[in-house]
């Protein structure tokens, strides 16, 4: 596994090792895996989207592909997030993230999915992090908010938000405050 790990004050980031993947991706247990590298599942990982997450790693992705990451807490998985590829021509990056049930609400997903934007917006190329939400899910509005992301150029069935890389021109777009 790569050594790249990112913290927050009570969330690490750490890449998801292939082996993972591939027993997400496999509907496989995942607690043998993990525990080659010291952690373990909590209740409610993975969660209902963690297969999609993880497919791409499991499917063409190598072990040290880095982008892709578990959110931990205490040596336990209570979550995954991390980037749709390196930006496009324009410089744009999408992100995703989501936590199993009994980690929601704590903040751990506002603290994990800022520091994946934080680590997002360092990478070569980068101008624009977007994110897509279904409309109702006030969680994910609220921590998207919190992180200074705007609505904009949204497309049923999800809304869009933006947020600059620093240094990088603000969108005009819809303020959820």
């Amino acid at each position: 596994m790569s050594p790249l790990r990112l913290a927050g004050p009570r969330v690490a980031l750490v890449p998801v090792p292939h082996a993972v993947a591939v027993a997400v991706a496999e509907s496989a247990p995942v607690d043998p895996a993990l525990a080659t590298v010291g952690l373990r599942a909590a209740p409610g990982w993975p969660h209902e989207d963690t297969p999609d997450a993880l497919r791409p790693l499991a499917d063409h992705g190598a072990e040290g592909d880095v982008g892709t990451w578990l959110v931990v807490v205490d040596g336990e998985v209570v979550g995954d997030c991390g980037w749709f590829g390196p930006p496009d021509d324009a410089g744009v990056v999408e992100v995703g993230y989501g936590l199993a049930p009994g980690a929601r609400g704590r903040g751990r997903g506002t603290e994990a999915v800022g520091v994946l934007t934080a680590w997002v917006e360092q990478q070569p190329g980068v101008r624009l992090v977007t994110a897509e939400v279904l409309p109702g899910n006030e969680p994910s509005l609220r921590l998207l908010a919190r992180l200074g992301f705007v609505e904009h150029q949204s497309e049923p069935p999800y809304l869009r938000f933006v947020r600059p890389a620093p240094g990088e021109p603000r969108p005009r777009g819809r303020h959820l405050c």
